[in-house]
């Protein structure tokens, strides 16, 4: 933020990390960095804002004010007028971005290859920075999961040992809470296909325990696995498998490529502790039907 509120024409900057499965961003903007403690707040997922476009797609958004995209008016229409363009860029992660950068400027910018290649070095580094203070950081304390079930039409949770039967246990789980909420088969059998290998890969690599979050608010299915293995400090799954590996179709290249395939956003993150990986399926697209896996 620092760098950026440093260049010529920038008037503020904005940083957002994602939190709650995807479900939310955490947010702090300012117009100087300086020692002073920053305001956090927290912006919905599903907020019409740029923000949250750029981090569920992953793709950049370079815009002058008045040619932005007439779905983001209201926020275009909340800036003051000296703000004449704006950038939203993604904080490039595991899957899914990590979180973005928004940046106002109070002069046209034209967004060239120069300018385009500056912040994207800059959203590089700072998810490099982000992911060297969560790994290095004491461990923050575990969300408070009755607080996120009161939020929640429904939740549920279930701790499943280091053992190859728990992928059958974490499915069956899942099918019963969804089936309970009465969704359609389609949306069950993604949804089971998509954490057999989140649960797959915390067997295999983590080794120890873990814990299953699934929670369904508002039509949309959040589903988070949480292991401990980061004492192994094993590398945190890659979404697409190495063209010279001997076997590039090993649960972390086709696997993860399925959970890529058919969520609507996923994720991971490590920490001090562990890594959660999770995944987002809205449950009224009409995608999300049964795909051949082999």
């Amino acid at each position: 933020m620092a760098d950026l509120t440093a260049l010529p024409g920038v008037r503020r900057v904005g940083l957002a990390l994602t939190e709650g499965g995807g479900r939310r961003l955490r947010f702090v903007a300012s117009d100087e960095v300086t020692e002073a403690p920053l305001e956090w707040c927290h912006i919905d997922a599903y907020d019409d804002v740029p923000l949250t476009a750029v981090v569920r797609t992953g793709e950049p958004m370079l815009s002058a004010r008045d040619e932005m995209d007439a779905k983001y008016a209201e926020f275009v229409e909340l800036q003051p007028e000296e703000v004449q363009a704006m950038a939203a860029v993604p904080l490039p992660g595991i899957g899914s971005p990590i979180g973005g950068l928004m940046v106002f400027f109070d002069e046209e910018w034209e967004f060239d290859d120069l300018q385009r290649r500056l912040l994207e070095a800059t959203s590089r580094r700072t998810a490099e920075a982000v992911r060297r203070v969560r790994a290095g950081s004491p461990p923050e304390p575990e969300p408070d999961f009755a607080e996120e079930a009161e939020e929640a039409d429904r939740a549920a949770r279930l701790l499943l040992d280091d053992d190859p039967r728990s992928v059958g246990l974490a499915r069956r789980f899942l099918r019963e809470f969804l089936e309970a909420a009465e969704l359609s088969d389609d949306v069950v059998e993604t949804a089971q296909l998509c954490l057999s290998e989140l649960v797959t890969n915390a067997v295999v690599h983590a080794s120890t325990t873990c814990e299953l979050r699934a929670t369904l608010d508002a039509g949309v299915l959040t589903v988070v696995v949480r292991d401990r293995g980061q004492a192994r400090q094993r590398e945190a799954p890659e979404a697409r498998p190495d063209p010279e590996a001997a076997d590039p179709l090993r649960v972390y290249g086709r696997g993860l490529q399925l959970v890529e395939a058919l969520a609507d956003r996923w994720g991971s993150e490590r920490d001090a502790v562990g890594t959660t990986v999770w995944f987002v399926l809205e449950t009224d697209n009409p995608s999300h039907g049964a795909q051949e896996t082999g």
